[in-house]
């Protein structure tokens, strides 16, 4: 099934001026808008340090499910936590996914697309060695232990929260909409996907390679490891943020109103009890069609 039933309804639904979306009456997600990338960086960071300080006043353990971009957020992140002396060893941090070569093996950890080798420079390197997250909690998916995040999740009761982006077809983490024509995902079984290794559609690595690379596509790893809707939706609250304007103009108002479907990954969103999008101003302005 399509997330939309024509191209008319598209249109319609990005005509919506961007001051009616958070209220509006047929929205099935709820919906926040920032006026820049920054002010939506700081909201991110805020939502990542009061969870952190709550969990922490009740002694509780704090479990999110992290990506590597949008990246903003973090070094409000970290100068906060090292400042106001925020303790992150009750965390558990499982980052939701990264590049693999051509072959579907991992990238040394100084290639500019592994993501574990970003994160572990520029998320844990500048925290403080008294504040930092523990070495054993801070997992990264493996292509060659495919069911080894669903179960160190379940070891540690599940996860608080998912925060993550939405990418250019609406995928969340890398879960790409199925695009062969010799075989069919069901939107149940893509509800239900787990982590798993796969091709990325090649307009995936157009936006990459022009957001990150200057268009030399040549760079972009082909290859991904990801986590599943499963692991991501399991968790009690879904925060997902973007901020790269005309990229995601379209792809955020069939979020809102479209139906469900692996067509849109971000769709699934619709289901789950605690979900809060946020959208810088340019990426909640109406598609420019000229219709």
């Amino acid at each position: 099934m399509f997330s939309y039933e024509s191209s008319e309804e598209l249109f319609k639904w990005c005509k919506i001026p961007p001051a009616e979306l958070p209220d509006h009456p047929q929205a099935k997600v709820k919906l926040r808008i920032v006026s820049t990338p920054q002010a939506m960086y700081e909201e991110f960071a805020a939502a990542l340090l009061e969870e952190v300080r709550a969990n922490n006043a009740a002694g509780r353990p704090t479990r999110w499910i992290l990506p590597c971009g949008p990246r903003g957020q973090y070094p409000i992140f970290i100068e906060r936590v090292n400042c106001e002396r925020i303790s992150l060893k009750n965390v558990h941090i499982f980052h939701m996914d990264d590049h693999l070569d051509w072959q579907g093996r991992h990238l040394p950890l100084d290639h500019p697309f592994c993501y574990q080798g970003w994160m572990t420079r520029n998320f844990y390197g500048p925290i403080d060695k008294q504040l930092n997250v523990p070495l054993e909690q801070r997992h990264f998916p493996r292509a060659t232990a495919l069911d080894e995040m669903g179960e160190k999740i379940q070891a540690v009761g599940g996860v608080d929260s998912t925060y993550g982006g939405i990418g250019y077809r609406g995928h969340i983490a890398f879960n790409e909409p199925p695009r062969s024509p010799w075989y069919r995902i069901s939107k149940e079984q893509f509800r239900n996907c787990t982590t798993r290794v796969l091709h990325l559609n090649d307009d995936t690595l157009v936006a990459l390679s022009q957001r990150a690379a200057g268009g030399c596509s040549d760079i972009v790893p082909p290859c991904v490891v990801t986590l599943g809707m499963r692991e991501l939706l399991s968790a009690k609250r879904l925060r997902l943020y973007s901020d790269t304007g005309a990229w995601k103009q379209t792809v955020i108002r069939i979020l809102l109103f479209g139906n469900v479907s692996p067509e849109i990954p971000a769709t699934y969103a619709q289901e789950h009890p605690d979900c809060v999008v946020t959208v810088d101003a340019a990426t909640a302005a109406c598609p420019p069609l000229g219709i």
